[in-house]
C-alpha cells in the first residue's frame, strides 16, 4: 500500500460490485480519489487509459472498435465522460461475453450527461457507485463503524477534537490530497480545484457561458448555504435569468459540488415543489468560497452554522454513498416556522438530526426533534443533536447530545 494511500469505505461494495458485474461505473467530484482508488484496488490487473488527453479521446470517438481492440478488457477507463459515444461500443464488447464480470472499470466526474449515457448503453451491465471526498472517519485512518442509529450500543467516543482542532478541519475540507499532505497549504489548494473546476468541467457543460458570471454565482450560493434557497433572489442579484440559474444550479449538482435538500413531506409530489436548501459537498470548498481562512472567525462569524451544518450533512451523505446507498435525507419545516435541520430516512423510518453551534448541550435543544417525534409519531425513531464539544448526553426521552467526532 503506498504511504499516501488512503483506505475507502467503499472499497468492500466497489470489489462486490466488479465481481458481479460486467463493467463498474465509478462517479464522484473531480479528486475525491477514483482514479487512486481503481489503481490501488485493481492496477495489478487492468491497464489504465485516461480519455482526457485530446489525442486518446480522439482515436476512441474517431474509430471506436479498433480502440477496444488496442485496450482489451480487463481495462480502466478514466474520465469516461470525454468520450460519451464509445459506451454503446463497450455495451457491443460486454454482451460478446455477457457472462465475463469486472471487464471495463470506468470513471467520470460529471453525473448530467454521462448518467444519461450510461443508463442508455449499460442498464443491467454496469454497477453504479459514488466516490465523494473522504468522510471524517476514512481521514483519520479508523475502521469504519454502523452509524449511530443503527446500533443499541453506546459509542466508543472517537479521538477528541479540541473546538479549534475541529474547525481546522473543516477549513481544509475533505479531499484526499490535502489528507495526505497535511503540510499543503488549503486556501491555495482550494483556489486551484475550483479554477480546474471551472476550467475543465464547468466550461464543457453547454450551460454555461460567461466563467466569471458563474463563480459569482457559486459565492452566492454559499453566502446562502443552509437557507432556503429562492433562486429568483440569486437570479436577480446576479443580473441573470431565473432560468439560467436553475441550469447553473442543475450544473453544480451533476458535478457533485452542491447537495440539493428538499423539505421532508410524506407526500412525496409536494417534496418536489417546495423550497429547496443547497449545501456544498465539501465543508472545504464552502469555507474557500465563504473567504474564511482563520478558525476562530470561521466558528464565531455568520457563517458558524451553515458551516457545521455542511460538515454533518457531508458526513452522513458520505457514510451512505460509500456502502452503496442512496441518501435519502430531508430536511424539516412546520407553518409555525419549526425546523428539524436533517431527517434521514432509512428503512421506511425517519432519524431527526438537528446541529447546533454550541458545546454544551441543554435539554431545550432537543425541543424541535421532540415536536418532529410527537408529529410523525411511529415514522419516527430517536433523534440526535449533534455539536462540536466532546459530551455525550441523553436529553430526554428518544433524543441524545452526540459530539461530531461520534459522528
Amino acid at each position: 500500500m503506498s504511504p499516501t494511500y488512503i483506505k475507502r469505505s467503499l472499497e468492500p461494495v466497489l470489489k462486490k460490485s466488479v465481481s458481479e458485474f460486467p463493467a463498474a461505473v465509478l462517479t464522484g467530484p473531480r479528486q475525491s480519489g477514483k482514479t487512486t482508488l481503481l489503481q490501488h484496488l485493481f492496477g495489478r490487473r487492468y491497464r489504465y487509459v485516461s480519455l482526457e488527453p485530446p489525442d486518446v479521446r480522439a482515436s476512441a470517438e474517431g474509430d471506436p472498435r479498433t480502440f477496444l481492440e488496442m485496450y482489451p478488457p480487463p481495462v480502466i477507463f478514466d474520465e469516461v465522460q470525454y468520450a460519451p459515444d464509445l459506451l454503446p461500443y463497450i455495451k457491443e464488447k460486454i454482451d460478446g461475453d455477457r457472462h465475463k464480470n469486472g471487464q471495463f472499470l470506468l470513471t467520470g466526474s460529471q453525473n448530467l450527461l454521462l448518467m444519461e449515457k450510461v443508463t442508455e448503453s449499460l442498464a443491467g451491465r454496469a454497477a453504479m457507485l459514488r466516490l465523494l471526498p473522504l468522510s471524517r472517519r476514512e481521514s483519520e485512518g479508523r475502521p469504519r463503524i454502523s452509524l449511530p442509529w443503527e446500533t443499541k450500543r453506546r459509542l466508543s467516543p472517537g479521538k477528541p477534537f479540541t473546538y479549534r482542532e475541529l474547525w481546522e478541519k473543516f477549513l481544509r475540507g475533505g479531499y484526499p490530497e490535502l489528507a495526505a499532505h497535511p503540510g499543503r497549504d488549503a486556501n491555495l489548494w482550494h483556489a486551484s480545484y475550483v479554477q480546474t473546476y471551472l476550467e475543465r468541467d464547468v466550461r464543457t457543460l453547454r450551460q454555461v457561458g460567461d466563467l466569471s458570471q458563474f463563480q459569482n454565482f457559486l459565492r452566492t450560493l454559499a453566502a446562502r448555504s443552509a437557507q432556503l434557497l429562492n433562486l429568483t433572489d440569486v437570479a436577480r442579484d446576479l443580473g441573470v435569468a431565473v432560468n439560467t440559474a436553475k441550469e447553473w444550479l442543475s450544473v453544480l449538482e451533476a458535478t457533485y459540488q452542491v447537495i440539493v435538500l428538499r423539505p421532508y413531506f410524506a407526500n412525496v409530489g409536494k417534496r418536489l415543489v417546495k423550497t429547496p436548501k443547497v449545501y456544498f459537498t465539501d465543508v472545504g470548498i464552502l469555507c474557500y468560497l465563504a473567504g474564511l481562512k482563520d478558525p476562530e472567525h470561521a466558528a464565531s462569524g455568520p457563517m458558524g452554522g451553515a458551516i457545521m451544518e455542511t460538515a454533518v450533512l457531508s458526513e452522513i451523505v458520505k457514510t451512505l454513498t460509500h456502502r452503496g446507498v442512496e441518501p435519502q435525507v430531508y430536511f424539516w419545516r412546520t407553518t409555525a416556522g419549526t425546523e428539524v435541520d436533517f431527517v434521514v430516512e432509512t428503512g421506511g423510518k425517519l432519524v431527526p438530526i438537528e446541529v447546533k453551534l454550541s458545546a454544551t448541550p441543554r435539554p431545550a435543544m432537543a425541543s424541535a426533534v421532540k415536536i418532529f417525534q410527537k408529529d410523525l409519531g411511529e415514522k419516527a425513531m430517536p433523534g440526535y443533536v449533534v455539536h462540536p464539544g466532546d459530551i455525550t448526553l441523553p436529553l430526554g426521552p428518544g433524543v441524545t447530545a452526540l459530539p461530531f467526532s461520534n459522528l
